[in-house]
């Protein structure tokens, strides 16, 4: 079982909460009203090969229990991200190894309304504090798109170090695309994550 979740974490008007089944209304909004802009940096099946049956798209239902259970196995921490209570996007810790390697990685998508204004950084910097702080894991990983410039400033920001390219990692928007990877260990934060981000935000 996973002893850190459930779990809700705040921030001034950000929290990080569990995915429900109830949230499929806001989600299915945000997402469908997002679709374009999303498109180019979410993941997708690639083509099945001869003799094989498609693999179907999951429902949200399906989705959501697929990550709970992950969730209750201790592989994955799957939020919504909320902003004064609205529904606007998601972030999974997921991949979470404990053994000798400790580690996990990252993923994040908002809405963009809402994006620019710290709502993401806030958000990864709450789920990298829970990690390190109260799972006791040693490294966060982040693999992103070179070309998504948005989404490498919100690590950037918060200090994630550049570690290399990963050629053709995942099969998103039609084929397989190469990512930058993005890592920091718990030594390279002694302040912790949120008096990190804070400290940045106080300064602009």
């Amino acid at each position: 079982m996973n002893a850190g979740w459930p779990v809700e974490l705040h921030e001034g008007d950000v929290t990080l909460r569990p995915i429900r089944v109830r949230d499929q209304r806001a989600w299915q909004e945000v997402s469908r009203r997002n679709r374009d802009w999303l498109r180019r940096w979410e993941a997708t099946v690639p083509p099945t090969p001869a003799g094989r049956v498609p693999t179907s798209r999951p429902t949200y239902r399906q989705m959501v229990r697929y990550l709970r259970g992950e969730a209750g196995a201790g592989r994955m921490l799957p939020f919504v991200v909320l902003h004064r209570g609205r529904l606007v996007g998601q972030l999974t810790v997921g991949g979470i190894t404990w053994g000798s390697m400790c580690s996990a990685n990252v993923g994040y998508w908002i809405d963009e309304e809402a994006a620019g204004r710290g709502i993401m950084p806030t958000a990864v910097a709450l789920a990298v504090e829970h990690c390190f702080t109260d799972l006791g894991l040693h490294r966060i990983e982040v693999c992103i798109r070179p070309e998504n410039r948005p989404s490498r400033r919100v690590v950037e920001k918060l200090g994630f170090r550049e570690e290399g390219m990963r050629p053709r990692y995942l099969h998103i928007d039609g084929d397989w695309r190469d990512h930058l990877v993005y890592a920091l260990t718990v030594e390279e934060v002694p302040e912790g994550m949120l008096e990190r981000w804070r400290s940045l935000r106080s300064r602009h």
